[in-house]
């Protein structure tokens, strides 16, 4: 990771100076803690839904009873149609109630806990950052200068949705929008009648610090939605539980995350007791490890006449003292003392013998 990010003018889409890059963007990535939490969060906004309670028991229906060489569910009465004499109310029959009829008390939300959040809040941050996975999201970002992408603090003072459209023409991220707008499709199913008529790609988004007209300027561009800096969230962030959303920031808000989300030596100071979660090793390649010169070096001695070192049978230290006593000193000092503490069990539990003289008086007797 670079120490510093570049920041782009609001004008002319130039840079025109730097800022220090915030530690979250150093966190661990973990899909699956992204996903897990995604997956929960995404249930809390679900609406309730069940059949109707007189759903399928609305027919005056009672059973023939025995004798009629029927199966005793309860049938429709009446006469002079098909209906009549048709089974009713069974979950088996055609037109009868459903088995387990849902109830709109079902368990829709599920409960996240405020570290996992932040955790997986961390780790899409961290992922904005990697080129990489901002393309393989889908994100057109061929023709922009870097990410991270910062942007003066003008841009929280635009107003007009023109003003928005030309400054994201000149970072060159508005092909993002271009391909918004054209995967705009008419959804498939019962949706199209229920105020969700279409459905699109997501574009960029766009973190601010100070409201001053930014949210009023781009809520009108396909794709592309407005978010405080402070309420960054995990739906908003990886949308669908996919990391990699590309994100444009204003300065101020930029350089705010490391109060959010502290550094690697201090805590956060808006989140309490609220420390960045570190990855355990440094260089996650763990082929590179292995393969590098340091570790087989040591493995396979270097040189022309080098050989592969013949397998010798490994003696087990659970069965071998000596081969214990070099793994571990301190296994011979606790040998002796269990020895000493059965000896002094043994004394313990020994039988006191009758003396000589008790004896000869038994026999005299």
């Amino acid at each position: 990771m670079r120490p510093v990010v570049n920041v782009f003018s609001a004008a002319e889409g130039k840079a025109v100076g730097t800022v220090d890059l915030p530690a979250v963007f150093n966190a661990p990535i973990r899909p699956d803690v992204v996903n897990f939490v995604h997956t929960c969060l995404a249930k809390n906004k679900r609406q309730a839904y069940a059949v109707s309670e007189k759903a399928g028991e609305q027919t005056s229906a009672v059973s023939w009873g025995t004798g009629r060489a029927v199966a005793r569910i309860p049938r429709v009465s009446g006469g002079g149609t098909h209906r009549a004499g048709q089974a009713a109310f069974g979950n088996m029959c055609r037109g009868g109630r459903m088995f387990a009829p849902t109830k709109i008390w079902r368990k829709w939300h599920v409960k996240v806990s405020i570290n996992q959040k932040r955790y997986a809040t961390a780790s899409a941050l961290a992922a904005s950052a990697i080129p990489s996975l901002v393309l393989a999201r889908g994100h057109r970002i061929a023709q922009i200068s870097e990410v991270p992408l910062v942007v003066e603090d003008a841009i929280e003072s635009m107003t007009r949705t023109k003003e928005a459209v030309a400054l994201l023409k000149s970072l060159h991220a508005f092909a993002d929008v271009v391909k918004v707008v054209n995967s705009r499709k008419i959804r498939a199913g019962k949706g199209k009648l229920r105020n969700r008529r279409y459905r699109q790609r997501r574009g960029p988004l766009v973190v601010y610090n100070n409201d001053n007209g930014v949210v009023k300027a781009f809520r009108n561009i396909p794709g592309v939605e407005v978010i405080d800096v402070r309420n960054l969230n995990l739906l908003s962030l990886a949308p669908g539980g996919h990391m990699g959303r590309f994100l444009i920031w204003s300065q101020s808000a930029f350089a705010l995350l490391d109060q959010l989300f502290g550094t690697a030596t201090e805590a956060s100071t808006l989140k309490r007791g609220y420390t960045l979660p570190r990855s355990l090793i440094t260089n996650s390649d763990i082929t590179r490890i292995i393969n590098s010169t340091e570790v087989q070096s040591v493995l396979r001695p270097a040189g022309p006449k080098a050989t592969r070192r013949p397998y010798t049978h490994k003696k087990n230290p659970l069965k071998n003292k000596a081969v214990m006593d070099r793994l571990n000193p301190y296994a011979a000092a606790v040998r002796s003392a269990a020895a000493e503490g059965k000896n002094k069990k043994t004394e313990k539990t020994k039988k006191p013998k009758a003396s000589a003289k008790f004896v000869e008086m038994l026999k005299a007797d």
